[in-house]
């Protein structure tokens, strides 16, 4: 399958790499519906949907909920398999549909997508978390924009919501220009202290709930909630990976052999999840 968020596009594809028919669907009840329909006729199948943990993920939760089998088509395998099997890389939905069969029928070790309420209440928390991280940092942004003309050279770069309210207070601009600044510098403050307190709750929501699930995570030096919670998510079944070694490699970890010859040397891997990595 090759999801998006108003489409997706199937191919039907055996274990000898023969191409049984394909279509294209809605993702609406209807659409859906007219999908599971479509495929009835292969009762032994298994879903290979791109991106299940970005754009194909709200069609592969649902398929889970029917009962279905789904594993994960990282994105860039079935553009590699696109460029292998058309010899160059041009995209269209049916195109992308093929590769996604190619590498679900040729890949061994995909990635099985589990319905795991625990993981998914996780998912939409951290995902939250995230996003209030993204926020606070544009309205700090926006606060230096504006404190650096009303305040010659402005304010340090780390600036919490209660300084920035204190040098505020020493502000009093006559122009209506400077008024104005001013005025809009206040709701940016007042939006950093509301944006405080969510993150603060949303902290403590996370670490409760990583608690619950009996993970030791937290006790490392260095991972906070929102770390220890993006790992479990990310990672979902650690025994997915054989070994340590291939862990290491997923998230980018392990080292790259560059050797040549006789000379023996590895470098940085720049590949695997970056933001695990991080």
């Amino acid at each position: 399958m090759d999801p998006h968020k108003r489409s997706v596009t199937i191919e039907v594809m055996d274990a000898e790499e023969t191409v049984l028919d394909g279509g294209r669907f809605g993702t609406d009840e209807a659409g859906f519906t007219a999908m599971t329909d479509y495929v009835s006729r292969f009762p032994d199948r298994v879903w290979a949907i791109e991106g299940c943990n970005g754009i194909g993920r709200h069609v592969a939760v649902r398929l889970l909920a029917l009962g279905e089998e789904v594993v994960d088509v990282p994105p860039k395998l079935s553009a590699r398999a696109r460029v292998f099997s058309t010899g160059q890389g041009r995209k269209t939905d049916a195109t992308d549909a093929h590769s996604v069969a190619l590498v679900g029928t040729r890949m061994s070790g995909l990635r099985p997508v589990v319905a795991d309420e625990e993981l998914e209440v996780l998912r939409v928390l951290v995902d939250r978390r995230g996003w209030l991280g993204e926020e606070h940092t544009r309205k700090v942004a926006q606060l230096h924009h504006l404190l650096l003309e009303l305040i010659p050279g402005g304010a340090k770069k780390d600036l919490s919501a209660a300084q920035a309210k204190a040098v505020l207070a020493k502000v009093r601009p006559r122009d209506a220009a400077g008024k104005a600044r001013r005025r809009v510098a206040a709701e940016l403050i007042a939006d950093l202290e509301r944006i405080y307190q969510r993150k603060k709750a949303a902290d403590k929501e996370l670490a409760e709930l990583i608690r619950a699930t009996g993970s030791t995570l937290l006790d490392l030096n260095g991972i906070g909630p929102t770390g220890a919670a993006r790992l479990l998510v990310d990672v979902g079944d650690i025994t997915r990976f054989p070994t340590r070694g291939h862990f290491a490699s997923w998230n980018g970890t392990a080292p790259i052999d560059a050797s040549s010859g006789d000379h023996v040397r590895h470098r940085l891997s720049r590949k695997g999840n970056r933001q695990i990595n991080r």
